[in-house]
């Protein structure tokens, strides 16, 4: 399976230059690919305005990755600031180059930022397959609770790849890393980390450190911090399973039930 991971700056809460610039961006995607990933809130950046920030679910953002996957033939991911009913969401999208999309809100709100106060929180996971591989895709601070992306139920995993997408400040770039490898480790997994760079509009800096890791922990694409960077990487399944059948923590991985 074949992934791409597009790690750029963002214009701060303009919805339109986002769009005509990703456009750009996926289109310099020139082999065949099947899993295209984005940052969160690739539409505004991080922004804690949802009030003129946030769209109205399935319309705009949603018509153009529609029409985006099935130009490239894959699947695209992203998150996007999402008005629905009274409620404002930092919903990922999950579209599908047949029409099909599902759709995951962000369950943990970043209360440092007071994301809490303006978004609702999610409830729900969301597992896609793509090919042999079953994938969980979350959403930034998500990464900092591993009881939400825990992999094994009755002893087997749930999925084989797991998905952050992110704008993660420089400043706290060295929990990104260590966490994202730490999630591989624990969970046997590929983990997939899209962060974006650049200054946002409130002048915090975003050094990327995009990364794709395999199950034992090791980075096996080459971030290049604070530049633009649009990778493809392939991912192993045969791989990942015979490293489970040779290590199969997952039997004996304590039970519990989350509330």
């Amino acid at each position: 399976m074949k992934v791409s991971i597009i790690q750029t700056n963002l214009f701060w809460e303009d919805r339109e230059k986002n769009l005509a610039h990703f456009d750009a961006l996926i289109n310099k995607i020139n082999e065949p690919t099947d899993l295209i990933v984005l940052p969160e809130m690739f539409t505004t950046g991080f922004s804690m305005n949802p009030e003129r920030t946030a769209e109205p679910h399935l319309t705009s953002s949603h018509t153009w990755l529609l029409q985006k996957a099935k130009e490239k033939n894959a699947t695209i991911t992203c998150s996007v600031a999402i008005k629905d009913g009274a409620n404002y969401f930092n919903r990922l999208h999950w579209v599908e180059p047949n029409g099909t999309s599902s759709f995951y809100d962000k369950r943990h709100l970043f209360r440092m930022a007071k994301e809490d106060e303006k978004y609702t929180a999610g409830k729900e996971k969301i597992i896609k397959q793509i090919s042999e591989f079953k994938i969980m895709p979350l959403v930034c601070y998500d990464l900092r609770f591993p009881v939400w992306s825990r992999n094994f139920k009755d002893h087997q995993p749930n999925y084989d790849i797991l998905i952050y997408l992110a704008n993660w400040p420089e400043v706290r770039n060295y929990p990104w890393k260590q966490l994202l490898i730490a999630r591989a480790i624990e969970n046997q997994c590929y983990v997939i980390g899209v962060n974006r760079i650049g200054k946002d509009g409130n002048d915090f800096n975003h050094s990327g450190d995009s990364m794709v890791i395999n199950p034992r922990g090791e980075i096996i694409n080459k971030p290049k911090a604070n530049e633009e960077n649009i990778e493809t990487i392939t991912l192993d399944k045969t791989y990942l399973d015979e490293f489970r059948k040779i290590f199969p923590v997952g039997l004996d991985a304590d039970d519990f039930e989350l509330k």
